[in-house]
């Protein structure tokens, strides 16, 4: 996307991705956060939790992704700002996460805001948004 081609109000492709036990064992390895509610099902079971949850800055990392792909080459994120407002639960089978955004604003410098969203299981996970800087 050039900035000469955005407009408010304009909706960006949706991001689709799959979560498996096995990513948030090398999340865990990558960062260093080897919290068992990442990845031990009776762990987190037994602290109440439905099953495994993915962490926070695993699923911030994927909204990083969406968002420099819409930056795209010479693009680059200038802000991100978000709310964790629900778990992904990480079941036998995974987790589907669903990114989507809109374009809210235009300002200097070729920078458009977008506001963004990530749902699973049909419940919103996070919300935010970010100031990204196009071509």
């Amino acid at each position: 996307m050039r900035y000469a081609d955005a407009t408010v109000g304009q909706s960006i492709d949706q991001a689709e991705y799959k979560v498996e036990r096995v990513n948030l064992v090398m999340y865990a390895g990558a960062s260093g956060d080897f919290n068992p509610i990442h990845w031990s099902p009776s762990f987190a079971k037994a602290v109440g939790l439905p099953d495994t949850i993915a962490t926070g800055m695993h699923t911030m990392g994927r909204i990083g992704t969406y968002l420099t792909d819409f930056a795209g080459a010479g693009g680059a994120v200038v802000r991100i700002r978000n709310r964790f407002t629900a778990p992904i639960v990480v079941g036998d089978e995974g987790a589907s996460v669903t990114i989507s955004g809109t374009i809210t604003s235009k300002g200097p410098d070729n920078v458009v805001t977008v506001a963004f969203e990530a749902e699973s299981a049909g419940a919103n996970v996070s919300k935010g948004d970010a100031d990204v800087r196009l071509a």
